[in-house]
This record gives structure tokens, C-alpha cells and sequence, in this order.
């Protein structure tokens, strides 16, 4: 184990931040199966809904992204973080209590996606500025390493968990545990020392808007960070496609179960390899070709979907679920560490909100348009979409000067 490994894991901030994402992360992949279940299986929701709620889910990426850069670049980025995981526990425990008061209805999961959606800009941003404050930036790429396989371990629990108890308890029960890991992760970032950032003097003597438009011209005046936050735009997009009828598919069109669905997620989950080998294979072939590379590998994984209609529906959505899983790790351990070495702390918060805006803007246009495509035009067609718009992302890391990154650059972006 080199040395790295050894400081991080006995970095004891460090380890209360990953104990806490870790229960919450294996909460959240129960939710990611049981609230669409919810709709569709309680509910009885149709194609187009269930993807309004997917696009419900990211909304307020691109309407509050900008503005909450600012506020988390102003204030305690753990404090942030609080409070967004207890409004998340508290929201999430109302659909069980509702539907156990036979008073759950479809408009009230929409509100509840929507305002767990604005928690999650706020949180989502301070986490990401939160680690570059918390430990060395020699040790970003192992720290991001390590909570990125425990996101995949989650997935891979957590989908098989959330599968079981959607069969056995009912899908309304199952977010109960996405709920108390909420307050899991509340509990371990009380007991870290570390503040994260104060707010800075400069940023006191500068309006709002000044504040705001800082963030956006580090982005877009640095074609690393532009040209990564559009690939992961129009990634993000594709796999927002397929998730708003992926479980429509599953359930309507393959006619399994959500026991089995569990199941397919989970043993078709190779994100824990991904996140484990990306440093590895980032310094192998390169980091630009890495990156193009994990991008294109996450849409032929969406293409292979499809064909779980033709021929051996449950070993081709494993495969397909196996490649997909594995891109996402590989792609994000090495982009994250690469924003948050390249950019100075004081501007963390900011710039990281800039690039989930872009990144995660195309998110609900993307769920609703294939709520909509898959009425129309019909979920298979829809998935083929899916799957060439993701692969065409790699395009915009190939025809850039990422591609031709080895390694991640030491310096920060200077700011004009």
C-alpha cells in the first residue's frame, strides 16, 4: 500500500467523510430503483410521467447551479451539506408516511423529486469543493478513487437491496432507508473538524452577480473545462434517455420482476473495477484518451440494452450494465480530480456549480424528452437515440486539447 493510501486512510476527517457518503450512497441506490417504482408499480404512472420524474429529479441544476457556486464559495461548504442531507431525510420520509395514510398521489412524488433536487445542487456543489480543503491536492485522485468505488459498491448493494425490498416491503417502504442514511451521513460530518471554507474577505467586497460571472469565465475561458463539461453534457443527456424508460422497458416490455431487476443492476455493476483501475489506466494510455475513451464505452454499453429484446433478456442487460458502470468511474474519478486540481480553492465552489449547470443542465430536458419519445416512437427506439447521443459525446474530449493531457496538470487556472 503506498503512502498515499496509508495517509488518506488515516486521514480521520477523511474517513468520517467517507463512512457518511458511503451509508448515504447506499441509501440513494435503493431510492434510484424504489421512486420510479413507486409511480409505476403504486401508482400506475405512464411512460410520459415516469419521465417527468426523472426530469423532475434535476431541474434545479440549470436554475439554481450558478447561484449556488456563489453561496457555497461564501459560506461553511459543511454546514451546506448539513443541512441539505436533513431537508433530503425529512422529504423522503413523507412518501412512506403518506402512502401508509393512503394519501400518496403522483404530484406529490414530483414535489418531492423537485425539492430534493434543489438540496442536492447545494450539496452536491459543496462536496466537491469540500475535499480539495480536506486534504492535500497530491492525494485528490486517491480520495476520489476511493468514494468513487464506494459509489459503485453502493450501486451494487444498494440495487440489489432496493429490488428486494420493493418486492417484499413495497416500494413506498424501501425509501425509508434512503432516508436514515441521510441522517447517517448528517452525523458524520458533525463529528468532522473541518469547516471547509470560510467565508473569503475578497468575496465580501464583490456583488453577487460578480461573484457569479468569475466562476463562468474560469470555465469557459479554459477549453480543459469547457470541452469536459460539454462532453458530460451530452453524455448526460443520452443517459438521461434511457433512464426515464429503463425500467418501463424492464418491467412492461421484458415483464420481470423488480426482485430481478435488483438483481440485473447489481450483478451488472463493474463501476468498483472502474474506480479502482482509473488512476491506473489514466496513467497508462493517458488521461485525454482515458477520458475519450471511458465517454465512448458508456454509450455502447446503452446500445446493447435494445437487444435484451431479441435474445437473453437478463445476460445482455447484465453486460450491458457491466460496461456502462465501468465507464462512469473511469471517466468521473479522473475528470474530478483533474477540475479540482487545476482550479484554486477559493473559486472550488463556483466553477465546480458551473460545470454541474452545463453538465447536469441537459439532465431533465433529457428525461422529459424521452418520457416523451418512448410514447411516441416507442422505449427501443428511444434507447438507440440514447446510446448514439452518449457515444458522439467522446467527440467533444477527441477534437479538443484534453485529448492530448497525459497526466494532470500541477498549476491552477489563472483567473482574467
Amino acid at each position: 500500500m503506498s503512502s498515499t493510501q496509508r495517509s488518506l486512510w488515516r486521514h480521520p476527517d477523511f474517513a468520517k467523510l467517507w463512512l457518511g457518503q458511503t451509508i448515504s450512497l447506499f441509501g440513494s441506490a435503493v431510492t434510484m430503483l424504489a421512486l420510479p417504482s413507486v409511480a409505476i408499480l403504486t401508482l400506475g404512472a405512464k411512460t410520459y410521467q415516469v419521465g417527468l420524474l426523472e426530469s423532475a429529479q434535476f431541474l434545479a441544476f440549470p436554475i439554481l447551479g450558478l447561484p449556488a457556486g456563489v453561496w457555497v464559495d461564501r459560506l461553511s461548504r459543511k454546514s451546506v451539506m448539513i443541512v441539505a442531507d436533513l431537508g433530503r431525510a425529512g422529504l423522503l420520509a413523507w412518501i412512506p408516511l403518506a402512502w401508509a395514510l393512503h394519501a400518496l398521489r403522483l404530484w406529490q412524488l414530483y414535489v418531492v423529486a423537485l425539492a430534493i433536487g434543489v438540496l442536492t445542487v447545494f450539496f452536491d456543489v459543496a462536496y466537491q469543493s469540500y475535499l480539495p480543503s480536506l486534504v492535500q491536492r497530491s492525494a485528490l485522485l486517491e480520495g476520489n478513487a476511493k468514494l468513487e468505488i464506494s459509489r459503485s459498491a453502493s450501486e451494487v448493494a444498494g440495487h440489489g437491496l432496493g429490488g428486494v425490498l420493493v418486492q417484499a416491503l413495497g416500494a413506498p417502504l424501501a425509501i425509508l432507508a434512503d432516508a436514515l442514511s441521510f441522517l447517517a451521513s448528517v452525523c458524520s460530518l458533525a463529528l468532522i473538524a473541518k469547516r471547509g471554507s470560510a467565508v473569503q474577505p475578497r468575496l465580501q467586497s464583490q456583488t453577487f452577480m460578480s461573484d457569479l460571472r468569475e466562476g463562468a469565465q474560469v470555465v469557459f475561458g479554459s477549453p480543459i473545462l469547457r470541452n469536459i463539461a460539454a462532453s458530460t453534457a451530452t453524455s448526460n443527456f443520452g443517459s438521461s434517455l434511457l433512464s426515464a424508460v429503463f425500467l418501463i422497458f424492464a418491467y412492461r416490455e421484458l415483464h420481470l420482476a423488480p426482485a430481478l431487476v435488483g438483481v440485473i443492476l447489481a450483478f451488472g455493476n463493474a463501476g468498483v473495477l472502474g474506480a479502482f483501475f482509473s488512476s491506473r489506466i489514466a496513467r497508462r494510455v493517458g488521461l485525454g484518451k482515458t477520458l475519450a475513451g471511458a465517454t465512448a464505452l458508456g454509450g455502447l454499453g446503452i446500445l446493447v440494452t435494445p437487444l435484451a429484446a431479441l435474445w437473453a433478456p437478463v445476460s445482455l442487460l447484465v453486460a450491458s450494465q457491466l460496461i456502462f458502470s465501468f465507464s462512469i468511474p473511469l471517466y468521473n474519478v479522473n475528470q474530478v480530480s483533474l477540475r479540482q486540481t487545476i482550479v484554486a480553492d477559493a473559486l472550488q465552489g463556483r466553477v465546480n456549480a458551473t460545470m454541474r449547470t452545463i453538465a447536469w443542465g441537459t439532465l431533465p430536458l433529457g428525461g422529459a424528452i424521452g418520457g416523451l419519445l418512448g410514447g411516441a416512437i416507442g422505449v427501443l427506439p428511444t434507447i438507440v437515440i440514447a446510446g448514439l447521443i452518449s457515444l458522439s459525446a467522446a467527440l467533444w474530449i477527441r477534437c479538443s486539447e484534453v485529448y492530448r493531457l497525459t497526466s494532470i496538470p500541477a498549476e491552477a487556472v489563472e483567473v482574467r
